[in-house]
């Protein structure tokens, strides 16, 4: 499923157009992202929980070349599902 069909979702399950839909879709991703640069947790319960994790710096194989290479740290975004999101996909 892309970015068009879950807002075709969203709208045709909430009664919303697809443009509300949209802008629903956008507010809810911007504000995951801000809170996540902030290293703030969002907890949406019964569905998951969005936190940022760090990486370490560490040497890697270059697949093409197979010589090292150094991987830089970075941040990234971890995703946990909560339980009644597992429990609705192991019913």
């Amino acid at each position: 499923m892309n970015r068009v069909e879950v807002v075709a979702a969203m709208a045709e399950k909430t009664g919303l157009s697809k443009k509300e839909a949209e802008k629903v879709l956008k507010a809810f991703m911007n504000i995951v992202a801000e809170r996540l640069k902030m290293d703030e947790k969002i907890q949406v319960a019964g569905f998951g929980t969005f936190k940022a994790f760090a990486r370490k710096a560490r040497v890697g194989i270059n697949p093409q070349t197979g010589g090292e290479m150094v991987v830089k740290a970075a941040r990234t975004p971890k995703f946990r599902a909560g339980k009644t999101l597992k429990d609705a996909l192991n019913c």
